[in-house]
């Protein structure tokens, strides 16, 4: 039987009613003029008479959220709120940002169409000018069909279980205002390249770029930076800098890293900064047991990736979803490798997807998958607004396309296609089987049977592997369910499972050549119980010095 679980900063927004999510909601590029919408909306879902109150940014399907309660599929969920603008806000411009909202989304300002995003992964905006007014009522109806598998969807269905999680509709991230001139700064393009950095914005706009420490440089030009300091995740060092034109000033940062590949003693390895580095990671899923999607606070991300790096951990795999800038920005400032992941859409199979490359069957050819036009459009274009939104965080290093064959079309292509878009990370393009050609990495899944590993012509990561199960009593969303892979009773037994799985197969993986290794999970997620926390975040189910001394044997 499910039970409801809060996060202590879910029980704390609870209690004191506050607006929710009230940091800067793009910390790569802040201005000085910021007004946020989150907080209590008027609500109805589709011909209602009656409208509720929800608390934005938290779907409807969460705690967090005061609906707590999934709407049939299709059925368009209208959220209403009157707002006016500060006295001085505004400049000559009036933007509207939605950092996130599944999957369709339709906006009315006082009555007149301002537009229509399609995704619920991305963050979108509108030029909201012609349609103010002193007073303004601001309507935004989502709607989201989970038996529409051509948008990207992730780990959502309509019956959760097992390792598939309770369905996400509506608005999922902070409702916001921002003021710009009119000939203003849409985007920032950081490129670097070993000690040097290029920033520019667009559309290009003449100005200066300032770094504390370093001076005033033209915009467009090559800065090269002497006595350069390369961030890592023992060392997460960030310039900060600031973008002023004519009319506009934001500010930002960057870091200075490399990525690449290099054979060491004829074995290809995964290089940071010029040396091999070992990617010590985690699966990790981004659910909350009370705001699902969302977190209580922003701070749940800090914490999170704090409580990992205590126990050794340098990487996170961000599966199958894409956070709000947040969660980069605090990877970003407090050290943590990212490999994103891009969001699976397609109609999943069992048998084809799972059963099969499970018992060895890994042939499978892909140009006859998921032949629907519309499918492939609307995958390509997600993960071309993916690359677009989070390029710019120097804490991914890596991109998957496709994780275990889901939603899996034509991947030697895709490779090319994603290549175009960054050619400065590294790309598995087949996560775990059904390798191509064109990949950067051999990326394995292993599960249910024993980790060995040998080098091949690429270098060998172990994209998925673990997920052991142990339930603390009193910590877990479903006490009559559990899925995992292996059970334990209790925490010395689950403890020493890890330690055992950790020194007799992945360190002899690591001398022969494995580059990476990300455990499955960071947290339980409902009936998944085999994460490191659990899923109330309240728990941490392995000792940090002992998990921190396997940390250092793998280096």
């Amino acid at each position: 039987m499910p039970i409801a679980l809060l996060t202590k900063q879910g029980e704390a927004l609870l209690a004191s009613n506050e607006t929710p999510w009230q940091v800067y909601p793009r910390p790569q590029m802040k201005r000085d003029s910021y007004l946020n919408l989150n907080g209590w909306w008027e609500f109805s879902a589709g011909n209602a008479e009656v409208s509720r109150k929800i608390r934005v940014p938290f779907c409807p399907e969460s705690q967090l959220s005061g609906i707590n309660q999934h709407f049939p599929e299709g059925v368009p969920l209208i959220y209403r709120r009157n707002f006016t603008l500060p006295e001085g806000f505004r400049k000559d411009r009036v933007l509207l940002h939605i950092g996130g909202a599944d999957q369709i989304a339709e906006i009315t300002l006082n009555g007149q169409l301002i537009g229509r995003h399609e995704g619920g992964y991305e963050a979108f905006c509108f030029d909201i000018t012609f349609a103010l007014q002193e007073e303004n009522c601001l309507e935004i109806t989502c709607t989201d069909d989970l038996r529409d598998k051509s948008l990207p969807y992730g780990k959502q269905v309509m019956k959760r279980g097992g390792m598939w999680y309770t369905p996400v509709s509506g608005i999922w991230q902070t409702v916001w205002l921002e003021s710009v001139p009119d000939r203003y700064i849409r985007r920032l393009h950081i490129d670097t390249k070993d000690a040097a950095v290029t920033i520019s914005t667009e559309p290009f706009l003449p100005g200066t770029v300032t770094v504390p420490g370093l001076g005033a440089f033209p915009l467009g030009s090559t800065i090269t930076l002497e006595n350069p300091h390369f961030w890592s995740p023992e060392d997460p060092y960030l310039y900060e800098f600031a973008v002023e034109t004519e009319t506009d000033r934001v500010e930002s940062y960057f870091a200075l890293r490399t990525l690449d590949v290099r054979e060491i003693h004829g074995i290809p390895q995964l290089c940071l900064n010029g040396k091999p580095y070992f990617f010590h990671g985690l699966l990790d899923q981004g659910y909350w047991p009370d705001g699902l999607f969302t977190p209580a606070h922003p701070d749940c991300y800090a914490e999170d990736i704090l409580a990992m790096k205590k126990l050794g951990f340098n990487t996170l795999r961000k599966h199958i979803k894409v956070e709000p800038e947040e969660f980069y920005y605090q990877c970003d400032r407090l050290g943590m490798v990212v490999f994103q992941d891009m969001v699976n859409n397609g109609k999943y199979s069992f048998f084809r997807d799972t059963v099969l490359p499970t018992i060895g069957l890994q042939k499978l050819p892909d140009r006859g998958l998921h032949r629907d036009p519309q499918t492939r459009k609307r995958f390509l274009n997600a993960m071309a607004a993916t690359v677009k939104q989070l390029k710019n965080h120097p804490c991914i290093c890596y991109w998957t396309i496709f994780n275990e064959g889901w939603g899996q079309f034509d991947s030697d292509n895709v490779y090319r296609q994603m290549r175009k878009l960054d050619n400065t990370r590294f790309i598995d393009s087949t996560s775990g089987w059904f390798r191509r050609k064109k990949t950067d990495v051999d990326s394995r899944h292993v599960y249910f049977k024993k980790v060995k590993l040998t080098a091949t012509d690429k270098p060998l990561v172990l994209s998925e592997f673990g997920g052991y199960s142990y339930k603390p009593e009193g910590h877990v969303f479903n006490t009559e369910q559990t899925y995992g892979y292996g059970k334990f009773e209790n925490a010395e037994e689950f403890a020493q499972a890890v330690e055992r799985l950790y020194k007799d197969e992945i360190l002899p993986a690591r001398g022969q050549g494995l580059c990476a290794a990300i455990y499955t999970q960071v947290s339980d997620v409902e009936d998944e119980t085999n994460g490191l926390l659990s899923y109330d975040r309240k728990v941490c189910k392995l000792d940090a010095k002992r998990m921190s001394a396997i940390a250092e044997l793998l280096k």
